[in-house]
């Protein structure tokens, strides 16, 4: 949807009911495949403008407020209609982003009516196959099994035995999507599983280095990516929003650091104590295999199309890399400020160019490239210390954690400035 629209005189004639019937579709489709706040307000507000009519919206991550006034009252015009939508807090879909930002396009254009985009806005919602959840779960194997290889660079028990439990993982979130009393607890209940399979195994099988493989298979549910998209609309004055998604971070956060230490005493409960040390690494040269690996599977995780497997795939990549890179010049780690702002830096400018060229969403290029970047992980580390009790560790990685955030949402808004963004998701 290009970000300065123009108003579009066929739609004058359209009933206002009809279009706001497929404003507020699109407004829902939006929020509900992870569009952030400000994002999602510029698109609907500027979609409304090409159909003749003027949308205050206000989006935070469990609902939407819009009102809608004809824009041929001129400027004595009130608001004639307000609706208010209850929505649950969305997911990244960029297969159905893409479709829905398709959908807007063509009924802007006059190229599909608007009552055939509505409809076909409301078929979104279908449910995914069998095929397309088995696929989800295995993602989650890949991208824990990835994560082992590439940053905790652990052994090759603990690769397997993290790609194992993130199948494990991938299958209880599959399932909690349609059991609402599990969906509650979820983030718990995989903390809890994670933690006394890896201890078991470590007990049992072969010594593992629980504190990497329990991290590893969590890595998915770790609401790095939330507590990166709450800084940003909170640098973007969408305080609101910022907060509310800030306190839904932290309380996943809390879930997973509560589920990780029950499994944890449990297990010394009942006389099982993990052997914990650490076998030889993996070789070095793993760390291109499992970058694509890994790639491939958060492609998958983010239910990107299949034409758009490749681009998602090249946008994980040059995030870690340039991540990577730039740690090395700083002199620093990988996971160095420095490194986490120039990725951010090459991503948000990459996914501007692509939006403005290909006509597609930056989203498809800017959600998954920084999923390697964002620092959710530091943030589980951080409550863990304090559980622990351990307030100074706790307090030293929370402080590092903001240095984090700010780093890549300081890269994520400098790329903008290098390449304006001309459409809005």
């Amino acid at each position: 949807m290009s970000a300065g629209p123009a108003i579009n005189q066929p739609f004058a004639t359209t009933a206002l009911t009809t279009r706001i019937a497929f404003l507020l579709e699109l407004a829902r489709r939006l929020h509900q495949y992870g569009t952030t706040a400000p994002r999602l307000e510029i698109a609907v507000a500027g979609v409304a403008q090409r159909m003749g009519l003027a949308a205050d919206v206000w989006s935070s991550p469990t609902a939407i407020i819009i009102s809608f006034s004809d824009l041929a009252q001129g400027e004595e015009g009130v608001a004639q209609s307000t609706q208010v939508m209850r929505l649950a807090p969305g997911d990244v879909n960029l297969a159905r982003l893409c479709e829905a930002d398709q959908i807007a396009d063509q009924v802007i254009s006059g190229d599909l009516e608007l009552r055939e985009g509505f409809h076909r806005l409301r078929a979104l919602s279908r449910p995914e196959s069998r095929f397309a959840q088995a696929a989800v779960i295995a993602s989650y194997g890949l991208s824990a099994a990835s994560i082992v290889a590439l940053f905790l660079h652990s052994s090759w028990p603990d690769l397997l035995t993290a790609g194992l439990i993130g199948l494990i993982i991938g299958a209880i979130t599959i399932l909690a999507a349609s059991r609402p009393r599990l969906a509650i607890a979820s983030e718990a209940v995989c903390a809890m599983v994670a933690t006394t399979i890896a201890i078991v195994v470590s007990a049992l099988v072969v010594p593992l280095a629980i504190k990497a493989v329990v991290l590893a298979s969590l890595i998915v549910l770790i609401p790095g990516m939330s507590l990166t998209t709450a800084v940003r609309e909170l640098s973007s004055q969408h305080l609101v929003s910022g907060v509310a998604r800030m306190g839904g971070a932290v309380t996943t956060l809390l879930k997973l650091t509560f589920g990780t230490v029950a499994a944890t005493q449990l297990c010394a409960a009942v006389g099982i104590q993990a052997r914990d040390y650490a076998l030889p690494p993996l070789p070095g040269w793993m760390d291109y295999p499992t970058l694509l690996l890994g790639a491939f599977g958060f492609a998958i995780l983010f239910r990107a199309a299949r034409r758009d497997w490749l681009v998602v795939m090249g946008a994980v990549i040059v995030g870690y890399l340039s991540t990577r890179w730039g740690g090395r010049i700083s002199g620093a780690v990988p996971s160095a400020p420095f490194g986490v702002f120039l990725g951010g830096f090459l991503i948000s400018a990459l996914a501007n160019f692509y939006a403005r060229y290909a006509g597609r969403p930056g989203a498809v290029i800017r959600e998954p490239g920084i999923i390697l970047l964002v620092p959710g992980s530091v943030g589980f580390r951080s409550m863990s210390f304090l559980l622990d009790r351990d307030t100074d560790l706790g307090l030293d990685t929370g402080v590092l954690l903001l240095t984090l955030l700010v780093s890549l949402v300081a890269g994520l808004m400098f790329g903008e400035l290098l390449v304006s963004p001309r459409r809005s998701l």
